[in-house]
């Protein structure tokens, strides 16, 4: 079987669950760590599918690494070569398929409920969830591009998740979450959650709180999601 190729663009920004649910299903993946410079490929088609995570930047910066991250996108998708995206990987996966990315009037950090947006892909999807707690660290939202649908709401950001062609997903939250992912970023970000501590801005100490139960509820949704999507890697 080909490689899942999963692209890293923050060092602290790991493949983190996505990684482990992986390696559980004994499904081959090779990390490119764009942070450390590592090249972008040119075709999809090398790939079983395709895996990204997050990072502090945004699509709209002037990197050298977005619009060939982007045009890897539109090959994946026009191969059928089964794309996700976590927050970032989400932006870029909306920006490639042409729709816009822009800074969020209401930034997100902590524990925030996300909606399913109808039956259908909550069923499939979701594991028949309408309402979740994912994780949630992010400036920029994306609109919904041709196409694709809205699965995942809420009153902050209305586009929190979305699919393409039943194949694709791009999340603007975070399902990958490990206790690991939780610290580091509470660490790195500390100037980032100084502040009253509610929805949709979280202390540290919210974020913290409940830890072990709240993962391990996102990893069964996140055990999911990834499951469905491994339908349709290209083996």
């Amino acid at each position: 079987m080909r490689p899942i190729v999963i692209f890293r663009f923050s060092e602290t920004e790991g493949p983190a669950h996505f990684a482990e649910w992986l390696n559980a299903q004994a499904l081959p993946w090779q990390l490119v760590a764009v942070d450390a410079g590592e090249p972008i490929p040119a075709d999809s088609r090398g790939f079983a599918g395709i895996g990204m995570m997050g990072g502090p930047m945004s699509v709209t910066d002037t990197l050298a690494w977005i619009e060939p991250m982007c045009r890897l996108l539109r090959d994946a998708v026009a191969h059928d070569v089964p794309v996700i995206g976590h927050c970032l990987g989400g932006q870029l996966l909306a920006q490639a398929l042409g729709a816009g990315v822009q800074r969020t009037n209401v930034p997100e950090i902590g524990w925030i409920d996300v909606d399913s947006t109808d039956a259908s892909t909550q069923r499939s999807w979701f594991g028949g969830r309408a309402r979740f707690t994912p994780f949630q660290w992010h400036y920029d939202v994306f609109d919904l591009p041709n196409g694709a649908t809205r699965v995942l709401t809420n009153s902050f950001n209305p586009n929190q998740a979305i699919v393409l062609n039943e194949r694709h997903i791009g999340f603007q939250c975070h399902i990958e979450m490990t206790r690991d992912l939780v610290e580091t970023w509470c660490r790195t970000g500390a100037g980032e959650i100084r502040g009253p501590g509610t929805v949709p801005r979280q202390s540290r100490d919210e974020i913290l709180r409940d830890l072990p139960d709240r993962l391990a509820a996102l990893q069964e949704v996140a055990d999911g999601v990834y499951a469905r999507w491994a339908q349709g890697l290209h083996r």
